[in-house]
């Protein structure tokens, strides 16, 4: 009677993952529409403030602020010298940004204007904010470090936490909600895991077969990180429990962010592809779709429940043999991809 009853939940749990996925692979991803921008400066992380409907864009020396769902420029945080990202901390109506030049920015999220700045080390590049320890985190390429700020900081004589050493070049980061912090190192073809309670780096992954691992997000409920690399083209699918490759799909050339929307997993490549991955069956992961998006959308941020992507880039000129194509000026866009 116990093996009838247990085979029986067996099926009735198979076939219940087999219907999510079934109705989940009956929506296809498309553009939508594109909001063309404009403005000066580069193009870095893109991050959404789902809750007020923000996309904080950086341009190398000021940050857009737009409606997500309007495209219109609500606002503009000036000061910085070579940003690359933006976290947002609503609990403090504070926003950081990471500036490659040594800086982190910190902004009131309401008029926008800037507070004050904190030195950090050079080449800040990779931020997020984890709730759960309540820490805005940073990384440094350059030095090769993660910092850490406390949100409520003095953002005319505050400073940072002492550093904590990675053991190579890292890029993006995740965290899993529960004090673990995961961080590609680019150099080192790996992923260190830090604990953010001890302040250390507990293990070194290795992202083989993939290699120059840029792009990074996590399924904190399934306990599994997606890796964008750029060199061999792959995401990772790893196990945050033991750094276990699960999963190695092909990706096309130039990833730069990778994102998971609770159902699937993106890598959007600078050739102006957006890669869908999902679970087909437990434990098999395979490339659902491929949405042509544009030439240099490389990063991106989700909206889970709207699930919108929203992904910057801009008009090219062409390219010389052997370098990348310069962005045409005023031409800076976000192009906005959807379900149907």
């Amino acid at each position: 009677m116990y093996s009838r009853n247990v085979s029986a939940g067996f099926l009735i749990a198979l076939f219940a993952f087999a219907l999510s996925i079934t109705a989940d692979a009956q929506g296809t991803w498309a553009v939508e529409k594109t909001f063309h921008i404009g403005g000066d400066g580069g193009m870095d992380y893109i991050t959404l403030d789902a809750k007020t409907n923000r996309l904080y864009v950086p341009r190398s020396t000021h940050t857009m602020v737009i409606d997500a769902d309007s495209g219109k420029i609500l606002g503009d945080v000036p000061g910085q010298k070579h940003n690359h990202g933006v976290a947002v901390v609503p609990e403090v109506g504070r926003g950081f940004i990471s500036d490659g030049e040594g800086a982190v920015v910190i902004f009131d999220l309401k008029t926008n204007a800037v507070l004050g700045t904190i030195k950090a080390h050079p080449d800040a590049d990779g931020i997020i904010y984890d709730k759960a320890s309540g820490l805005v985190l940073v990384v440094s390429g350059d030095d090769g470090v993660l910092m850490t700020l406390k949100p409520d900081v003095d953002p005319k004589t505050g400073s940072l936490d002492p550093d904590i050493a990675l053991g190579g070049k890292p890029e993006f980061l995740a965290a899993d909600g529960a004090g673990k912090l995961f961080i590609n190192l680019e150099d080192k073809n790996q992923v260190a895991v830090v604990d953010l309670k001890a302040r250390k780096v507990l293990a070194h992954w290795p992202v083989a077969p993939g290699g120059t691992p840029v792009g990074l997000s996590i399924d904190t409920a399934k306990h599994r990180l997606f890796v964008g690399c750029r060199n061999p083209q792959k995401m990772i699918v790893m196990s945050t429990d033991d750094g276990k490759v699960i999963a190695d799909l092909p990706i096309s050339a130039g990833v730069d962010a990778t994102r998971f929307d609770g159902h699937q997993a993106f890598a959007s490549c600078r050739d102006g592809k957006l890669h869908v991955a999902a679970e087909a069956a437990p434990g098999k992961f395979e490339i659902q779709q491929v949405v042509t998006t544009a030439l240099g959308a490389k990063t991106m941020d989700v909206d889970p429940e709207k699930r919108k992507i929203y992904l910057p880039t801009a008009e090219f000129e062409e390219a010389k043999p052997g370098t990348r194509p310069a962005a045409k000026p005023g031409t800076f866009m976000i192009v906005v991809v959807g379900r149907h």
